[in-house]
């Protein structure tokens, strides 16, 4: 083969390549607002589609897309508004190019989450809605996305051999004069345990100590979700820590495990950011 044709041989082979991915930086406010921004080659204006992923069997389910505006030659803008709340779940983000709306999966590029950082110092009224975006293990760009009628952010937990202590503060609802902790035991029965609390004077900051004793006293193989429940009349309100720039909490924050009564008794964050304690096999 000459030269000439094997330059042209190669010219072919890079014009039908498959399109690289495209990668979006972001960039989010106080208030929430999520501004998008990518280069991204097109002759007519694409779109920006935020998928909620489905759970294993279930078929795709929810979608928003959002226009994109171009900034300058191939680079383009787009903003999710804090009013567009994100059903929970995990969203990942897409951009839809011309008629057909082929679909080209976004990568992550820069994500700026420092205003996220003191998301728990600031109140969140009812419901509390939380998106953070983050990465997925692949590189791809998604966004966690929390919605719910309350919430019980954890500020501190500080732990011993025998208990743990947590501090943390209500958003979207306050303690009523009879308002207690409920640990629930995860799976069939929902056996219970309560414990009281030392509410702070605005009715929305409160602690509590769990004693481990009394949650390894049946043995192993058990989870206990942490509730709040503010009074008679008001729903349980989960317990967690969602109101930072830390998407999975699971692997990050890790808690010491303390031997009881021959049991191992560990708090930790689940897949969802909720605190539970786990009893295993010392």
């Amino acid at each position: 083969m000459s030269a000439t044709n094997a330059m042209n041989a190669t010219n072919t082979t890079n014009t039908t390549a498959p399109q690289e991915d495209p990668r979006a930086d972001c960039t989010v406010d106080e208030d929430g607002r999520i501004t998008w921004h990518l280069r991204l080659p097109a002759t007519t204006p694409p779109r920006l589609l935020l998928r909620l992923r489905p759970r294993k069997g279930e078929a795709e389910g929810n979608r928003h897309v959002l226009g994109l505006d171009r900034v300058a030659d191939d680079s383009w803008r787009a903003v999710l508004e804090p009013g567009l709340r994100l059903a929970e779940g995990r969203w990942d983000a897409y951009a839809l190019l011309g008629p057909d709306e082929e679909r080209l999966r976004l990568r992550s590029g820069l994500r700026d989450l420092r205003a996220l950082v003191t998301a728990h110092t600031r109140e969140h009224p009812a419901p509390v809605a939380v998106r953070i975006p983050y990465a997925t293990k692949e590189g791809y760009l998604a966004v966690r996305a929390w919605l719910r009628d309350a919430h019980a952010e954890t500020s501190t937990l500080t732990t011993t051999d025998r208990s743990m202590t947590v501090s943390a503060g209500l958003h979207g609802a306050y303690l009523a004069e009879d308002a207690a902790v409920v640990l629930r035991r995860r799976g069939q029965g929902g056996e219970e345990r309560r414990t009281g609390l030392d509410a702070s004077a605005d009715r929305r900051g409160f602690s509590f100590t769990v004693d481990y004793g009394d949650l390894s006293a049946d043995g192993p193989g058990r989870i206990w979700d942490v509730f709040v429940h503010p009074g008679a009349d008001a729903p349980r309100i989960r317990v967690g820590r969602l109101l930072d720039d830390v998407a999975d909490r699971k692997t990050v924050f890790v808690h010491p495990a303390a031997a009881v009564s021959g049991s191992l008794v560990r708090p930790y964050y689940t897949a969802d950011n909720d605190l539970s304690v786990e009893i295993t096999s010392a």
